[in-house]
Order: C-alpha cells, then structure tokens, then sequence
C-alpha cells in the first residue's frame, strides 16, 4: 500500500516538474540561470519553504 502511494506521488512529481520544461523551455531555462544566479543560503531558503508548503498541504488534504 505504502509503496503504491510512494511509487504514485513520485509520477505524479516527475509529470508536473516536466510540464514547465515541455510548454516553455527558454521560460524554464531562464528560471534555472536566475537560480545559479542565487548564494547557496537562499537556494536552501526555497528548498525549505517547498518543504513547508508540501508539508502543509499533506497535513490539509491528506
């Protein structure tokens, strides 16, 4: 069961990373150059906040 849930989130993250990507490559690839523009404090800044706010949505719909 658990690792049926794993294996779904894991396609359903892989699908909406690569929807960006596919519809608006030079938009993604001027978002990554932004992104290497960034110290590593403010990289790990956005990492915790999606961390919270995957976290956050978890705890209200799940």
């Amino acid at each position: 069961m658990l690792g049926s849930a794993a294996l779904t989130a894991l396609a359903l993250m892989l699908i909406f990373e690569g929807v960006t990507p596919f519809f608006t490559p030079r938009g993604w690839r001027a978002v990554l150059e932004r992104v290497l523009r960034l110290s590593d404090g403010q990289i790990r800044f956005l990492g915790l906040c999606s961390m919270l706010i995957g976290l956050a949505l978890l705890l209200l719909f799940a």
